[in-house]
């Protein structure tokens, strides 16, 4: 049997598949640099292997790899633009490196929907739309890594763009909301009302496996993903809060007036020789106070995939399923 290797498999994305994978009797390759978590995968089977992609591809397996999942990143709002660079252009060179010393032939690219972030409001986005001056380090490498992964000819590849991973495991984006709303009231921006569109780990999961068994030759090879249900700002805050048992408080805000608060808080953090990452930054101002959602019609078409965990059900998954 032939190995799906995956990067980032100590990670909240790449462990998820790769217990899927094990789970469904597929040999797999986890590569990551938590050694702990890499022995809970090693005792489920996969044959493991510790490595920094940011400092070059680990040396080819003995065993043979039909395809490489690259799921590493450094994924973050704030952060010195050397780390991201490091983790997510070098990283991925490392793993298209890796990819062909394997001998692999399918390379699945997990990016980001932030590459296509503006402070205005966007509906239904395509992966076909011109993208915009990047946000932040982190949209601006993902991007990078996104032209180093479409340049190679080598591989057949595919790129997914996954919008706001959540569930069981989830160490980011509810329990950095959880945190917030506990140190003090949200900001509320146009009464709440910006949408975004989440997606529960296990729908991405599937999106990936999708993926890898994609055929070649598709008309096109990236792919937003999402749960494909828009909730606003204000539903997702008091659902997950209502969910953790945290009480949410609002401060009722201009969104030129937070925007600029958050600009402020960056620059008053860069001023300080540790830079610690503000209460909000200005990426984290404008999911507040702008709407964005994906189209996901082309993974439907052309991947054969579909969400299948509601917002409701996600939230339930998440919360009486805790990893």
């Amino acid at each position: 049997m032939t190995a799906i290797a995956i990067t980032g498999a100590t990670g909240f994305l790449g462990g998820a598949l790769a217990r899927r994978l094990l789970g469904a009797g597929q040999a797999v390759i986890a590569m990551g640099r938590d050694e702990a978590k890499l022995a809970a995968l090693e005792q489920l089977g996969a044959t493991c292997i510790a490595s920094d992609l940011s400092r070059g591809a680990p040396p080819a397996p003995e065993m043979d790899v039909s395809a490489v999942v690259h799921s590493a990143a450094l994924s973050s709002a704030w952060g010195a633009y050397a780390a991201f660079r490091a983790a997510n252009v070098h990283g991925t060179a490392s793993a298209l490196a890796f990819a062909r010393i394997a001998g692999a032939r399918r390379f699945v690219h997990v990016s980001t929907p932030s590459v296509y972030f503006r402070f205005r409001d966007q509906r239904l986005v395509r992966e076909d739309m011109a993208l915009p001056q990047p946000v932040n380090a982190y949209a601006a490498t993902k991007r990078e890594a996104e032209s180093l992964v479409q340049a190679q000819t080598d591989l057949d590849y595919l790129i997914l763009r996954p919008r706001g991973l959540y569930g069981p495991g989830d160490t980011a984006l509810l329990p950095r909301l959880l945190r917030a709303a506990r140190a003090g009231p949200l900001p509320l921006v146009r009464d709440g009302s910006a949408e975004t569109d989440l997606t529960h780990i296990d729908d991405v999961v599937d999106s990936v496996l999708a993926a890898l068994g994609a055929p070649s030759g598709l008309p096109t090879r990236v792919f937003n993903i999402s749960g494909g249900e828009p909730k606003s700002m204000r539903t997702i805050a008091e659902s997950a809060c209502a969910r953790a048992g945290v009480t949410v408080r609002w401060r009722t805000m201009p969104a030129r007036a937070l925007l600029l608060a958050a600009r402020a808080m960056e620059l008053a953090s860069h001023m300080q020789s540790e830079r610690p990452e503000p209460r909000i930054t200005a990426y984290g101002a404008g999911l507040f106070a702008f709407t964005q959602t994906l189209d996901i019609s082309a993974a439907k078409t052309h991947l054969g995939w579909s969400p299948a965990a509601s917002f409701e059900e996600g939230l339930h998954r998440t919360f009486e399923s805790p990893a």
